[in-house]
C-alpha cells in the first residue's frame, strides 16, 4: 500500500512540473522554432582582382511605396519578433552591432556616427512647432520631443558594384552599402506642400549580413519557408532604379544633368549597358 502512495505521489510531482514547465514556455504556434536563430548569410566566392576585367559601381533606389518592395516596409512595429528593415538596421546601431557611416558628405564609409547622431540626422530632437488647432484652427506652438519617425522612411539607396568575372565568366554584383532616405516636411510647411528627403546614413552592408540573415521577411504564399533579409538582397527581390553611375564628372547624379522622361530613359540606358556587356562578349 506504502509504494502505491509513493508512485502515485511521484506521478503527481512529475506531471506539475510538466504543467508548469508548459505554462513557462509558451509558443505562439504549433512548434517551436529555432531555424531562424541559426541562420548565416550565404558565403560568397572570393574574387581575385586579376580575374576581373570590367567593373562599374552604380547608385539605385529602392522605393518601399512599390507593391514588391512593401515586405521591407512592413511592419512599422516590432511583430512576432519581426522588423522591417530601417528598424532592424537602428536596433543594430543601438546595440553596437553596427556601424552607422555619415551621409551627408559622402557614402565612401569615413566617418562613423553614434546613435544619438543618427537620431539627431532624423530631425529627433526636442523642438517647438507650429500646429493647428483643430478647435480653434489657429497656430499654437507646441513642443515636440525628438523620436526616430521610421515610418517616414520611404526609400533606401544601394551601392553596389557589378564586375565580371573571367575566371568563371559572369558577371556579378556585389552590395557596398545601404542608406534610408526619409522624407519629411519643414516645421514652416504647415499645410505639407512641399516633401523634403534626406540620406540618413549609410551602413556597410558586408558588416550587416549576419543580422539580416537573423532576421524573416514575411512571405505571404508560406509563412513556414519566409525568407531573411539577406535572401531579399541576395536573390535580387526588390524592384529599383538606377540614379548615378560612377563618371568623370565628380559621380553626378542623373538628376544633375537630365530630368523627367529622359531621366527615366538614362537610368534604363545605364541598366542595359551592364547586361549588354556580358552578352557581347559571346558568339552564338
Amino acid at each position: 500500500m506504502k509504494k502505491v502512495l509513493v508512485f502515485f505521489g511521484v506521478l503527481a510531482l512529475l506531471i506539475g512540473a510538466t504543467n508548469q514547465e508548459a505554462k513557462a514556455q509558451i509558443i505562439d504556434g504549433a512548434y517551436k522554432r529555432t531555424d531562424l536563430n541559426n541562420r548565416k548569410p550565404t558565403p560568397l566566392p572570393f574574387v581575385r582582382e586579376a580575374d576581373v576585367m570590367w567593373r562599374k559601381k552604380v547608385w539605385r533606389i529602392i522605393d518601399l511605396r512599390e507593391k514588391m518592395n512593401q515586405p521591407l516596409y512592413f511592419p512599422t512595429k516590432e511583430i512576432e519578433g519581426r522588423y522591417n528593415l530601417v528598424n532592424l538596421l537602428l536596433e543594430g546601431i543601438k546595440n553596437g552591432k553596427l556601424t552607422a557611416y555619415d551621409a551627408k558628405n559622402d557614402d565612401e564609409f569615413k566617418i562613423p556616427m553614434t546613435f544619438e547622431q543618427v537620431k539627431e540626422s532624423f530631425g529627433a530632437t526636442t523642438r517647438t512647432r507650429k500646429v493647428r488647432n483643430v478647435d480653434t484652427g489657429e497656430l499654437e506652438n507646441k513642443v515636440v520631443s525628438g523620436e526616430i519617425r521610421s515610418e517616414e522612411v520611404k526609400q533606401f539607396m544601394v551601392k553596389e558594384e557589378w564586375y565580371f568575372d573571367k575566371q568563371s565568366s559572369t558577371m556579378n554584383v556585389r552590395i557596398i552599402g545601404i542608406c534610408p532616405i526619409q522624407e519629411f516636411f519643414r516645421d514652416e510647411d504647415v499645410n505639407q506642400e512641399a516633401v523634403q528627403r534626406r540620406q540618413v546614413f549609410w551602413i556597410y552592408f558586408p558588416e550587416a549580413r549576419d543580422i539580416l540573415a537573423n532576421n524573416e521577411v514575411f512571405n505571404p504564399q508560406n509563412t513556414a519557408r519566409n525568407a531573411s533579409y539577406d535572401d531579399i538582397f541576395l536573390k535580387r527581390k526588390f524592384n529599383s532604379y538606377i540614379v548615378k553611375e560612377e563618371n568623370i564628372y565628380n559621380n553626378r547624379d542623373i538628376s544633375q544633368y537630365l530630368s523627367g522622361k529622359d531621366a527615366m530613359l538614362e537610368s534604363k540606358r545605364i541598366e542595359n549597358s551592364i547586361f549588354d556587356y556580358e552578352q557581347n562578349l559571346w558568339e552564338y
